[in-house]
């Protein structure tokens, strides 16, 4: 049986038209305004779920808006979670999430990491692939997302890198076609951090 707490009444929420924003994998952090999930009952968490059985408790189209931020690398069961939130959302709803890019040399220490990401994974999740050069299957599962926009972010613990790795970032940025040229042919001469995406749910 699914492990299930829910402090604060969602259903009920919902019933009143409240605005609802979900927090998949909130961890420690509370982000007011939203509905903080996370499979540890801990003060921060609103609801308390092991999200690998997705959101089973929400009702189709009602929820406004689902961020998450360094939580998908930590899901095994991906594609069930990207339908689950396409279910979930209203029509023109909207995700915005942080994930760690393939190239983080970081990725590989953690040992709960069970899958990185590219510029390519949210597309396998979109029927309008015109803004990128490379086209990549979208029929693996029956949900659509537009690609509003990503950003790869870079950053290093190292001052001299860092202000350095800033500036790149911000040339690599200018359009898709350059995050592209370097994804494909720069990855290996200096890593990317994270990617910074926002989706929208077409029904």
């Amino acid at each position: 049986m699914q492990k299930f707490k829910d402090k604060i009444n969602l259903k009920e929420k919902i019933k009143r038209g409240e605005r609802i924003i979900l927090e998949l994998g909130c961890g420690k952090r509370k982000r007011e305004g939203r509905v903080n999930i996370d499979i540890l009952d801990l003060p921060e968490v609103d609801i308390v779920t092991d999200l690998e059985q997705g959101l089973q408790f929400v009702p189709d189209n009602c929820i406004d808006e689902i961020n998450s931020k360094s939580f998908f690398e930590h899901v095994a069961n991906f594609g069930f979670l990207m339908k689950e939130m396409h279910r979930v959302l209203k029509p023109n709803g909207e995700i915005n999430i942080f994930v760690p890019h393939f190239s983080n040399p970081y990725y590989y220490s953690d040992y709960t990491h069970k899958r990185f990401f590219g510029l390519y994974t949210f597309y396998y999740f979109s029927k309008n692939q015109n803004k990128i050069k490379r086209k990549v299957p979208n029929f693996y599962v029956n949900c659509d997302f537009e690609v509003i926009s990503q950003e790869l972010y870079f950053i290093s613990v190292f001052p001299m890198i860092r202000t350095l790795k800033k500036y790149i970032g911000k040339i690599i940025n200018m359009n898709t076609l350059f995050q592209e040229i370097y994804e494909g042919h720069l990855t290996n001469i200096f890593s990317c951090y994270g990617i910074d995406v926002k989706l929208r749910a077409i029904k």
